[in-house]
């Protein structure tokens, strides 16, 4: 073997069903056919192990495992030393954490399923970092000379003796409702250990919600309020995994600034796992790359800047590691203030639309759709645009402008917002069954396979069924569903849900190829406003109150698009010199007031 390189072999056990298989993994490896025991089943769990001194890292195995379930890759032979925990025999490693570093906020990037919930929760004394010994854990005396020398060092000996009080507020809020019961007011009251709660709550806008039980928040409310649950607790450390999952724009705005002031005003620990660059971007003082191999092994890069670590991010280099992480770099484009959509041939003209119901009305202005053209849809959460979206694919009828009719020659292909829409009674089937029902030989079509497959790491996942994939994975599957169909309209709600800041952008890359190569209209609803404007040709604007009207306008050129949604906020974009990607202005600096006087909250130059 490399000096240089070790050996790592991954069983994913929730893909492995050893009662369904005769282990072919283990009886076409090389070695165990010559007698090397490189496999030996557990007689407990009946899951094959590997050992990873023997394993040659052929690869036969990988390629026969018919649930997808193993994983063999070499890892860097130095950084082998600074492993932090490893869940047990050929199963996922953390190598290096991120620093906390108190009065500032400490920003994580990276994709799914590579460390950065795992990071967390060490730091929040939930998980005990066993530096890879996963079979005689070491003692805390042990952990904090691990770190000697360093930040980690002080905050460990801290957490170990109950210096340091931390609140984490984790990834998966639709959990709460089976930990926590009662109302919100009673629940927002009883845990104010700050006197913050009526604060939090007009920041928040959580007043609408306060008499309703827990278990009847959906996954925005639930979101606000576990933000404020961990805000209002006294601690010295705030750790907070995705808080804009599940949350619009605006309301990322507002829970960005409040957890800024964590930091900038009390003087707190304070770390933020997200994938909404623009957010992080905005949010951070400094941050953390994760790279490595999914579900294998995670790597934390040095701290670097907030500007730097997202454009390293972009770039998918580490220059002083010496680390490609990503074979492309993400590059933005300026878009200049010409509408070019009037060359496009007209695909779609609909007139001024109407629906109401339960007390909600929507009022869609007259618009036409282009061929060869991504159209964003910006909007607060409530305000109408999956109705919009419904209405555009006929599966809702409009009160006014019901005469209008889709003409019959159109093909319309619709991704839900709702996974459980998408699935159905269907769980049962797998990733490839699934997308050949969109279309028979899909999987198998090159420029698929090349545009959409590929770029959506789908490879691994086609032969597992669809119950059993995490929601970052269904996501991708029910795109790739959608973008099967050959169509001449596709609409896409909420696409970039669930999945992290790099697939957002290979989802991104692959809309915009399949918008060109097929000449084809896509409608994209989404709420990262880097997403959008990486994607969009055109913009269509909801603005109104969430819950009780909403009014659609555009499509807009980006220009003019942005410019209305940004003024909504009260928030300006300037570019990034490098990387031209937008960012957040700070409320109140130079140039966020001289934009707001020129009228330009969208730069683009």
């Amino acid at each position: 073997m490399d000096k240089r390189q070790r050996r790592i072999a991954i069983i994913d056990t929730e893909r492995c069903k050893p009662e369904k298989t005769n282990y072919a993994c283990m009886h076409v490896c090389p070695p165990q056919r010559a007698g090397v025991k490189v496999f030996e089943i557990d007689e407990e769990t009946k899951f094959p192990r590997i050992n990873e001194e023997l394993c040659i890292g052929c690869g036969i195995c990988v390629k026969h495992c018919v649930f997808k379930a193993i994983i063999i890759v070499n890892l860097p032979y130095p950084v082998e030393n600074e492993i932090v925990h490893r869940y047990g025999p050929n199963m996922f490693s953390l190598y290096r954490l991120p620093i906390p570093v108190r009065g500032s906020v400490t920003g994580l990037i990276g994709q799914n399923a590579i460390g950065k919930s795992t990071s967390l929760k060490i730091l929040a004394g939930l998980l005990k970092p066993n530096l890879g010994n996963y079979e005689n854990p070491p003692e805390w005396d042990e952990v904090i000379e691990r770190f000697k020398g360093t930040l980690l060092q002080q905050y460990f000996s801290k957490l170990a003796n109950g210096e340091l009080k931390v609140v984490y507020k984790p990834q998966y809020v639709d959990m709460i409702p089976k930990v926590i019961k009662g109302k919100v007011n009673e629940v927002l009251k009883k845990r104010d250990e700050r006197g913050i709660s009526d604060l939090l709550i007009d920041e928040l806008r959580l007043g609408e919600i306060l008499d309703r039980p827990i278990s009847k928040l959906s996954g925005g409310e639930l979101q606000k309020f576990a933000i404020a649950v961990a805000i209002e607790k006294d601690a010295d450390v705030y750790l907070f995994d995705e808080p804009a999952s599940y949350l619009d724009v605006l309301e990322r705005m507002r829970v960005a600034k409040v957890i800024r002031e964590l930091a900038e005003k009390n003087h707190k620990y304070v770390l933020v796992a997200e994938h909404d660059l623009a957010i992080l971007d905005y949010i951070s003082d400094n941050v953390c790359i994760y790279y490595g191999e999914p579900n294998a092994y995670g790597i934390v890069s040095k701290p670097r800047s907030v500007r730097e670590g997202i454009n390293i991010f972009l770039e998918g280099y580490i220059p002083d590691e010496n680390v490609r992480f990503r074979s492309s770099p993400i590059r933005f484009s300026v878009i200049a203030p010409v509408d070019e959509s009037a060359r496009k041939e007209i695909l779609l003209t609909y007139p001024k639309l109407r629906k109401s119901f339960n007390g909600f009305y929507l009022e869609i202005s007259p618009g036409e759709l282009r061929k060869g053209e991504v159209i964003g849809v910006l909007g607060p959460n409530g305000i109408g645009k999956t109705t919009f979206i419904r209405l555009i694919a006929g599966i809702l009828k409009p009160d006014e402008g019901y005469e209008w009719k889709l003409p019959e020659q159109l093909v319309i292909s619709y991704k839900p917002q709702y996974l459980s829409e998408f699935v159905g009674d269907e769980e049962w089937l797998t990733v490839r069954e699934k997308i050949e029902n969109a279309r028979r030989g899909a999987v198998e079509d090159k420029w698929f396979r090349t545009y959409v497959i590929h770029p959506l790491g789908l490879e691994r996942i086609l032969d597992m069924e669809l119950g059993d994939l995490s929601g970052g994975e269904l996501q991708k599957v029910a795109i790739a569903y959608a973008l099967a169909k050959k169509a001449d309209l596709y609409l896409l709600d909420e696409p970039s849900a669930y999945i992290s800041a790099e697939d957002r952008f290979w989802v991104a890359k692959t809309i915009k190829n399949l918008a060109q190569a097929n000449n084809a209209t896509i409608i994209v609803v989404e709420h990262d406003l880097l997403v959008v404007d990486y994607i969009a040709n055109r913009l269509i604007v909801f603005e109104g109150e969430p819950g009780r009207h909403g009014i659609a306008t555009g499509p807009y050129t980006m220009l003019e698009g942005m410019n209305k949604f940004l003024k909504i906020l009260g928030i300006t974009f300037r570019r990034d010199k490098t990387t031209q990607r937008p960012r957040i202005n700070k409320p109140g600096s130079r140039l966020d007031l001289q934009q707001k006087a020129l009228g330009q909250y969208y730069y683009v130059g």
